[in-house]
């Protein structure tokens, strides 16, 4: 068909070295250019796919760019045509291309991929209309259109978090928020147009990635010693993202430089350090529901007619999580108060308790609770690491474990505020702030300027009294 080209001379990938050896694809030049032609190839080729360099009976799909239907049924008239009874090979847009390797694999073929169909493209036509400023304005599912995009600008909020700049994390995390709530998958930048919070730099990462399928920024983030650094280090109990960044200041490196030095450690960070390789492995569900039954069956002897409730990821229907809350109250205002030691006597009786941190309740007047920290409530918890004993019963692991005691009255504001998402929380404090001047919290919702609070027996009510749709905890995964 051609002569092979010089630009593309390592083009060829055997089927046996091939990841996905039943595709063959061929970059057809015209209106690609050589040079564009040379890069798609060795990112294909990096991705493990098959590139052939000659137009054969091999090949499964011909990706060309810039490129009409006319054109490419021309240009398939003039190629070699395929021995008898092999088919010709799909014509496809660079789109099938780009979305392959933005996946990591081929993607199935769609009508909207192939240049012998004569249809436009169909995109989003008013996506301002269908995305809400605020994330508590929005249903964000679990499992979503874009995690390839929203990933790679989670990473960028996490990298500006480490560097301690607030609103570049704030940033990226609201665009990665945006594009999780999407109904339909970005595979042209066109479809961004209009939508909240995608400034310049959002956009201009996602157009990467869309083109190449990886991002260099982002990449060379990932790849950093500093922000593999600081993960790490961020990653053991009781360390922040100030203390982490001392650390690294000081040459710190790894974990094993941390452990013979333990005087640098609080005694929660040693305890984290210690049981790091459990803390670090994802908790399951079930896990979840076998640590409840025994924290359900330590409060009820402590105090019977007490509720226990699974908050966090896991109420937003996570199957897996890092640590695991439970939100504990009861009916009569005030029999709450001062349960925690007594469960975790219970606890502790039964040699489950590893490590744990009490701290007393500093519930206050109204409107001392209405100047509580966006990030931080008043409650009595205990921050723990309980031994949870595997079915096999020959082991057990290290879990994290929040236990939070909230009062009857504050309950539903505290389950808001325990399930989460942050972002999702914290656009839903923001909304009450500006757009209703009422403040929001873990205990209540507060008239600032009236000193009055609202009374509330749900979530609903609360989203109610903001004037917003309610959003199950499912939908929440801001």
């Amino acid at each position: 068909m051609r002569a092979r080209s010089p630009g593309c001379a390592d083009a060829f990938c055997s089927p046996s070295s091939a990841l996905f050896p039943g595709v063959a694809i061929y970059l057809a030049e015209p209106r690609m250019g050589r040079s564009r032609r040379a890069f798609l190839t060795r990112l294909a080729l990096s991705k493990g796919f098959r590139v052939l360099d000659t137009y054969s009976s091999e090949v499964t799909h011909v990706v060309m760019e810039q490129t009409s239907a006319e054109v490419a049924a021309c240009w398939q008239e003039q190629a070699a045509a395929p021995p008898l009874g092999c088919p010709r090979p799909a014509l496809l847009d660079i789109s099938w291309f780009t979305e392959s390797m933005a996946a990591g694999q081929p993607v199935p073929v769609e009508n909207r991929h192939c240049l012998e169909v004569a249809e436009p493209r169909k995109e989003p036509s008013t996506p301002a209309v269908l995305m809400p400023a605020y994330a508590c304005q929005r249903s964000t599912p679990l499992v979503h259109h874009n995690s390839s995009l929203s990933e790679a600008l989670e990473t960028l909020a996490e990298a500006a978090g480490f560097e301690g700049s607030e609103g570049r994390l704030l940033s990226f995390r609201r665009s990665a928020s945006v594009l999780r709530a999407l109904p339909w998958p970005v595979t042209v930048l066109s479809q961004l147009q209009g939508l909240p919070h995608f400034g310049e730099h959002s956009s201009n990462i996602v157009q990467e990635l869309l083109e190449r399928g990886v991002c260099e920024e982002v990449e060379r983030v990932r790849s950093s010693e500093r922000y593999q650094t600081m993960k790490l280090f961020t990653q053991i109990f009781g360390v922040g993202v100030k203390t982490a960044d001392r650390w690294y200041r000081q040459g710190l490196r790894t974990l094993d430089e941390l452990r013979e030095q333990p005087q640098r450690l609080t005694r929660q960070q040693w305890a984290g350090l210690q049981h790091h390789h459990d803390l670090c492995t994802p908790v399951g569900r079930l896990d979840a529901k076998a640590l409840q039954q025994l924290v359900e069956a330590a409060v009820g002897r402590a105090l019977p007619g007490a509720t226990v409730t699974l908050t966090g990821g896991f109420r937003r229907g996570k199957l897996q999580g890092h640590d695991v809350d439970f939100l504990i109250t009861h009916p009569e205002e005030g029999r709450e108060a001062g349960l925690l030691p007594s469960v975790m006597c219970q606890l502790q009786s039964q040699g489950l308790v590893l490590y744990h941190q009490h701290q007393r309740s500093h519930l206050g007047d109204p409107g001392h609770l209405a100047q509580q920290s966006h990030t931080m409530d008043a409650f009595e918890r205990s921050l723990c690491i309980l031994r949870l004993l595997q079915p096999s019963g020959a082991a057990w692991k290290a879990v994290r474990v929040d236990l939070v005691v909230a009062p009857w009255s504050q309950f539903p504001f505290a389950l808001l505020g325990w399930t989460g998402s942050k972002l999702f929380e914290r656009e839903l404090r923001r909304f009450s702030r500006k757009e209703k001047g009422l403040c929001l919290n873990s205990h209540g919702l507060f008239h600032p300027e009236q000193k009055t609070c609202f009374h509330v027996a749900s979530e609903e009510d609360i989203f109610t009294h903001l004037g917003l749709a309610y959003l199950p905890p499912e939908q929440r995964n801001a």
